[in-house]
């Protein structure tokens, strides 16, 4: 996997064009209309507007965590809703998001984590979180979904490079297994083995990690689902390789350094603090 440079996504305003100074106040520089709306936005100073159409895209779910406690269930693990699996599938797709308040910057990370081309559609109050996750995305430099942490890339046939090929129908996966999406994942990890797999995390189930390399080089993206409403507490990660160099970038915390970090000739280990919404961390030799 490649490290590739991630997209930025765009705020999709369908509000009039005398809403400009909520926009201009919140950051926004740059936006994407309704075609009706193209003309009077023309008019507006120090904001681009461009046309775009959202039935031309795909809706995606706000990024969220459901906790369900009042549905009985085998496992009282919180059901992460996540659009990874979509950007997998559809890399060149065009993708929209209607999501509202703090959900709007997680929502942005999300699509960059991907990569993908994804207009964010949003309300007043997601106008400040979103224009500052914006801002701290245009800051990264240089970067598949995953459920438990279990990266992963679709192939049309089993690819020997790849250290578990998993094809559904088989003795080894059967489809009435795959009804239940924790059991293939157990399935897979026990196939893989924990000491061969790339990424591990400890410390949370909201938590999805993304990570992207090439060469001496390694990105990781920790995305918090709950980081609308939760910060989360005190999370390890465990990666394959030795990388003794680091760098931490972390959207919404201030003062805020990698702990107990350790980089051995097999594994490199390190503790963030917290994570409110989404953090960066380049690691290289």
């Amino acid at each position: 996997m490649l490290l590739l440079l991630a997209a930025l996504p765009t705020l999709f305003w369908d509000g009039a064009a005398d809403t400009a100074p909520a926009l201009r106040e919140a950051g926004f520089k740059q936006i994407l209309v309704p075609a009706a709306r193209l003309a009077s936005w023309k008019s507006v100073a120090e904001i681009t507007a461009e046309a775009a159409d959202l039935g031309s895209a795909v809706k995606l779910l706000g990024p969220t965590v459901n906790y369900r406690m009042n549905v009985a269930s085998a496992t009282n693990a919180p059901w992460i809703v996540a659009n990874g699996w979509k950007f997998i599938r559809r890399p060149q797709g065009r993708f929209y998001y209607d999501v509202t308040g703090k959900q709007a910057a997680l929502a942005a990370a999300e699509a960059y984590c991907y990569g993908v081309n994804a207009m964010v559609r949003t309300d007043a109050a997601g106008l400040k979180p979103l224009a500052e996750m914006l801002e701290f995305l245009r800051a990264i430099t240089g970067d598949p979904l995953v459920r438990n942490n279990l990266l992963f890339q679709l192939v049309a046939s089993p690819d020997r490079r790849l250290k578990v090929n998993v094809k559904l129908g088989g003795k080894e996966y059967p489809l009435e297994d795959a009804k239940n999406p924790g059991t293939v994942a157990h399935t897979v990890r026990s196939n893989l083995t924990d000491d061969q797999r790339s990424v591990r995390i400890y410390g949370s189930q909201v938590v999805v990690v993304r990570l992207t390399a090439s060469g001496d080089r390694m990105r990781i993206h920790l995305l918090n689902y709950a980081g609308a409403t939760r910060k989360v507490d005190g999370i390890r990660v465990r990666v394959l390789g030795q990388y003794p160099k680091h760098q931490l970038r972390l959207a919404d915390g201030a003062g805020v350094e990698l702990l107990d970090f350790s980089a051995e000739p097999d594994a490199t280990e390190f503790t963030l603090p917290e994570l409110k919404t989404y953090a960066v961390v380049d690691l290289s030799r």
